[in-house]
Order: C-alpha cells, then sequence, then structure tokens
C-alpha cells in the first residue's frame, strides 16, 4: 500500500506532465475499443443478416454445385426425394433450382442467374409471397442493387432468354412485382427470384433443385445426393474478412500504444534522473533496491488507472451515441460483395473491454519496468549527492 501511495503521489504531483501521458495514452484505450467493437458489430450484423436471408441454418448442396463455377450450373440439379419433399412438406426445407439466363433490360444485355423458391416458404426473408401469378405474366423479385443496376422498378416488365435442359433456347418477358431492401449481396447482384414451379417449368426440370435450405428444425445431415454445409463453412469468407480486419487493427492499436507509451517511457527516465537524490534517501533509509523499482515501475504503471478511469469518463457517452446512432456507410460498400448494412452498430462486449484494459495496464507496466532497472546499478552515496549512474 505504501507503494501505491507514494505513487499515486508523486503522480499527481507531477501535475500537467502526468495528464498530458494519461490523456494521451485514454485516447488509445478508447479508440482501440471502438475500432475493434466496430468490427465485432459488422461481424455480428453481417452473420445474422447473411442467415436472415440465405444460409438460415445451412444448407445442402448438390454433390456438383459449386457457387463459384457458373458451368456447374447446367448439371448440379437433382430431382427432390419423396424423403426430402418429407422435409420440405413438413418447412423443415425449401428448395431453391438455380439456372444461367441473359436479361436485356432498356435494350442492355446482362447475364443474370434465375433462382426458384416456393412462394410459400418461410425459411429465409426472400419476399417470395409476392410472386403471385397474374394472367400470362411471370412475376419476379429483384433486391435493391440488381433494380440499380438495371434501372428497374416494380412493375416494370424485362425479357429474358435461358436454355432449358434440352438446350433449347427460349424467352419471355417477366414482371418485376417487387424490389426488396437486403444487406447480403449473394442474394441480390444480378439475380431475379421466380416461383419455382415457373422455374422448373422453363427450364423442363419438374420436381428438381440445386440446393435446400435448412430451418431450425433440420437435424443437420446428408441426405442422398444432398451434402449439407453448415454455418461454419457458409460464413466462411466474413470470418476470414474480420480476421483480416483484426490484424489491421492491431497494427493501428499498436501505433497508438507505441506513441503512448514512449511519452511515459521518456517520463520514467526524467523521472529517475531528476528524483536521483530521493533515490538514494530510500535506500540509505533502508528500501531495497528491488523495492524502490517497484515503486517506480508502479508510478509508471498508475498512468494506466488513470487513463482506462479518464477514458471511461469520456468515452462511455461517445461509444454509447455510435451503438445507438450506428455508422453509417458509403454506398460503395453495396459493391464490395460482403454484407455491410447502411449503418453498423458496434458491439461493445465484456470481453472486449477487459482485454483492451489488459492490454493498457500490461503494456504500461513493462515500459515502465525497464528505465527503473538501473536503480539497481545506483551507489547511495552517489545518489545522495545527485550524481549521474
Amino acid at each position: 500500500m505504501l507503494a501505491f501511495k507514494l505513487a499515486f503521489k508523486n503522480l499527481l504531483g507531477a501535475g500537467l506532465r502526468t495528464w498530458l501521458n494519461v490523456s494521451v495514452l485514454s485516447i488509445a484505450f478508447v479508440i482501440i475499443v471502438f475500432y475493434n467493437g466496430m468490427l465485432d458489430g459488422w461481424n455480428k450484423q453481417a452473420r445474422h443478416d447473411t442467415k436472415e436471408w440465405e444460409i438460415a441454418n445451412g444448407q445442402l448442396w448438390h454433390a456438383l454445385y459449386d457457387p463459384y463455377d457458373p458451368y456447374c450450373l447446367q448439371d448440379a440439379h437433382a430431382p427432390v426425394s419423396e424423403e426430402v419433399q418429407k422435409h420440405i412438406s413438413n418447412g423443415e426445407l425449401t428448395p431453391i433450382l438455380i439456372s444461367q439466363a441473359t436479361a436485356y433490360p432498356k435494350g442492355r444485355m446482362q447475364n443474370v442467374l434465375l433462382k426458384g423458391i416456393e412462394t410459400n416458404q418461410r425459411i429465409i426473408k426472400i419476399p417470395s409471397d409476392k410472386m403471385h401469378l397474374k394472367d400470362d405474366n411471370i412475376p419476379a423479385v429483384i433486391g435493391k442493387r440488381m433494380a440499380a443496376n438495371t434501372g428497374l422498378k416494380a412493375g416494370d416488365n424485362l425479357l429474358i432468354r435461358w436454355r432449358d435442359s434440352n438446350g433449347t433456347f427460349d424467352a419471355k418477358e417477366i414482371t418485376i412485382v417487387d424490389v426488396f431492401r437486403c444487406n447480403v449481396p449473394a442474394v441480390d447482384n444480378n439475380q431475379i427470384w421466380l416461383p419455382i414451379d415457373v422455374l422448373r417449368n422453363m427450364t423442363s426440370l419438374p420436381d428438381e433443385a440445386t440446393i435446400l435450405i435448412a430451418g431450425d428444425s433440420y437435424n443437420k445431415e446428408n441426405i442422398d445426393k444432398w451434402v449439407f454445409k453448415d454455418e461454419t463453412f457458409l460464413l466462411k469468407e466474413i470470418d476470414e474478412i474480420i480476421k483480416a480486419k483484426k490484424a489491421s487493427s492491431s497494427i493501428i492499436s499498436i501505433l497508438l500504444l507505441a506513441i503512448a507509451l514512449l511519452a511515459i517511457f521518456d517520463t520514467q527516465i526524467l523521472s529517475i534522473f531528476r528524483r536521483q537524490k530521493e533515490i538514494g534517501t530510500y535506500i540509505a533509509l533502508g528500501m531495497t533496491r528491488g523495492r524502490v523499482i517497484r515503486i517506480f515501475t508502479i508510478e509508471g504503471s498508475a498512468h494506466s488507472i488513470l487513463a482506462i478511469v479518464l477514458g471511461i469518463m469520456w468515452g462511455t457517452p461517445l461509444l454509447s451515441y455510435f451503438q445507438n446512432a450506428g455508422i453509417p456507410m458509403p454506398s460503395v460498400a453495396d459493391s464490395t460483395g460482403v454484407a455491410i448494412a447502411d449503418s453498423i452498430f458496434p458491439y461493445y462486449s465484456m470481453g472486449l473491454i477487459m482485454a483492451s484494459v489488459l492490454l493498457i495496464i500490461i503494456s504500461t507496466t513493462i515500459v515502465s519496468y525497464f528505465p527503473t532497472r538501473r536503480i539497481s546499478k545506483m551507489k547511495p552515496t552517489e545518489a545522495l549527492k545527485g550524481k549521474l549512474v
């Protein structure tokens, strides 16, 4: 307790120099928490949106299906067996049929994917219930990105050309009945959603599907030719992006800490240089060199305690504001190909805050200790005279 009392008394006695160091260290602390909280919030939000709009509780892929190989779509489909149909009827699975096509929006040509989905499904948030047949028109829904790229809106007609399972080309107009807003580009970019029965008739693939999306009640197992892909596999890209961003955030954290810790390191050296008589007095009065070193180390590390307290005082209202209001993302974020909402809401977990606190305290303690090692080389008589080591 004596060491702590002396350390805080000396710190407060140093006045402006102490508070400058503490202020810089508190800024580093708040920025570290803010940046990592933003990444955690993005990760949480992206995973949630991807599950709601695309993968639900996992997917069952046809053995030949590869989302990165458009040439596989010609063969990556199979009839829905009775066992699979039983799961579909129970609401555990919903089938998706994928086919390539060419769209002609406003006289232009654009390659698209036609995705057929059941109109009464409730597993993902695609507004399939709005795709009702009216006369001879084929109803379809598209996302906001597809609408922006093609200039289409609800009520517009669009000419599409496709090839069926026999290799025969056909063309017909479809009607855009709804444009949905979605944060997941994988269900939006260059994609047109149709009723699966209509797409099956168009492609001459009765009762067939390319993938099956699993609901919460599905037991996550392979069926016949269908291979189950769990959340870990399907969210791998998001996890890798977040890991890369975490690595870049560590570089930012190191630079911020280095600036603050350099100031503390210089302060410790200056303090030992100017207080040699005080150090000599401590030793002459019977204090061991180890105990004197401990006092000066605690004094240096106490900067982190004050910095954390100061950071909490001014950082809490600031971070709370961003957590409630969100951080607006630029419009170009839609073109990145990953799930990013219009605003990211940071997520500050207790683990993140405690890890940041420990990082500040441990790094400050280490930086404070190294300059104090020269005390072990001091001779009390010379220290009392104020001679340099």
